[in-house]
């Protein structure tokens, strides 16, 4: 029965040493040391299929998105015209329709990730990581601030469905939502907004003129939208025109930008 040796390669002062697990190590210069063979790319099949990734799909998932978050705001911003919290206990409608808009929250959420996931496999090997990643990571706190906005939000109706209310707890919460969403997450839209923007412009992923729409979009959001309530509709109104651009137009031919991974 044949024998298996197993051995163990080190370098010492300039020399390879083979070494078997049992017996006389075998000593070799680097120039006697037989050449490695190349590394081979091994290819892995997507676990996504092709059609989820194309431009049509982030443009379909972007118009889903920008059509759900504007009913959705829409509703809300209607039906808390009069922000008196004995109005709304009084109209079973009112409250009916803002649970309307908070349902259709998720759902939006889930289209906007599908959209960022796709715009960033679009971006491919020309991907700028400074851009990429804060493009991701205000996308990602934005989806989150929405829905801690829409958690304590619905949270307000369901107490003003109770006999009796606190006042000042019922108060406190619709302060902290208005500011979760109109403060810190539309300020995250504005970080989206202009990361897309610049990468878009760098890699010429899209027209110019979209590019300089996002750079419009981004400073009423940083500077407006937590006091004018009804500006926070820019932003998926700049989604809603970059997707429809995206879905209408080819893809420009570009190459690596200047700057990058150097």
């Amino acid at each position: 029965m044949g024998r298996v040796a197993y051995f163990i390669r080190s370098t010492e002062a300039g020399y390879e040493s083979i070494r078997p697990t049992s017996g006389t190590a075998v000593w070799r210069t680097p120039q006697e040391s037989p050449a490695p063979e190349p590394l081979t790319a091994v290819t892995t099949p997507g676990l996504t299929a092709p059609v989820w990734r194309t431009r049509r799909s982030a443009a379909v998932a972007g118009i889903v998105f920008a059509v759900l978050l504007l009913v959705a705001m829409t509703l809300i911003r209607l039906a808390l015209s009069d922000a008196d919290p004995a109005s709304l206990r009084a109209n079973a409608a009112r409250r009916d329709q803002i649970r309307l808009g908070l349902n259709l929250v998720p759902f939006a959420g889930i289209a906007f990730l599908w959209f960022i996931g796709v715009v960033r496999d679009q971006i491919g090997a020309v991907e700028d990581r400074l851009f990429s990643s804060v493009f991701l990571g205000s996308g990602l706190l934005f989806v989150a601030m929405m829905f801690v906005g829409a958690v304590n939000a619905a949270s307000l109706v369901t107490l003003l469905d109770r006999p009796r209310t606190d006042i000042e707890i019922w108060l406190f919460g619709r302060e902290f939502a208005q500011s979760v969403i109109s403060v810190y997450a539309m300020r995250m839209a504005a970080v989206f907004t202009l990361s897309v923007s610049t990468l878009g412009l760098r890699v010429k992923a899209f027209p110019r003129w979209v590019c300089f729409a996002g750079y419009a979009a981004a400073l009423v959001l940083l500077v407006s939208a937590g006091e004018h309530k009804w500006t926070q509709l820019v932003f998926p109104l700049w989604v809603l025109l970059l997707s429809i651009v995206i879905l209408l137009t080819k893809p420009q031919r570009h190459s690596e930008p200047e700057g990058l991974h150097t």
